[in-house]
């Protein structure tokens, strides 16, 4: 392979950066590319069981709980499906034996965090898809379509009872 000039490659790149489409400062947005694609969801534990430390403003479940198998995507048109198998209740203590991996929670809720700029501050915007109904074994599949805030630098999705509660987040545990 012949190599170019260093100087030949700065104006390539040059005509390259002045040949993209202007954005209004929000990328290449809303094309449909893939934002997250997940196979892996941590589940609250620990110092995050509870309202003590929040992630985005969006509260752990108030027990720990455990994850068999996720599968996240999101899109950059805000189309989301996320799948989960097992999301119960801890199968230990501190869980009270009788509610060990169960999932109490009828429905569940994604939720969309991303760092955003609100009037042009920095801040969190969390979306919420409608709920979709869960087993009691901790399955179920979320398809929806979201408003994400433009930009949406940093998404974290979480999965929970409802948009204030997280039970499972992406992540690695």
């Amino acid at each position: 392979m012949k190599r170019l000039p260093a100087a030949v490659l700065a104006s390539l790149a040059t005509a390259a950066l002045v040949a993209l489409p202007a954005s209004g400062g929000h990328g290449q947005s809303g094309d449909g590319r893939t934002v997250i694609e997940a196979d892996v969801m941590a589940p609250v534990d620990g110092p995050y069981v509870g309202a003590a430390n929040p992630i985005r403003g969006v509260n752990g479940g108030g027990l720990p709980w455990q994850i068999d198998d996720a599968k996240v995507e999101l899109t950059s048109t805000g189309r989301i499906e996320v799948e989960v198998d097992g999301l119960v209740l801890l199968e230990a203590a501190p869980v009270p034996p009788d509610r060990q991996g169960v999932n109490p929670a009828a429905n569940f809720v994604a939720v969309v965090s991303c760092q955003t700029t609100v009037d042009g501050v920095a801040a969190v915007v969390n979306v919420a898809t409608d709920p979709f109904p869960a087993s009691s074994a901790g399955d179920s599949k979320i398809e929806d379509q979201l408003d994400v805030p433009e930009p949406c630098i940093a998404p974290i999705v979480f999965v929970g009872p409802n948009p204030a509660t997280w039970f499972a987040a992406t992540g690695v545990e």
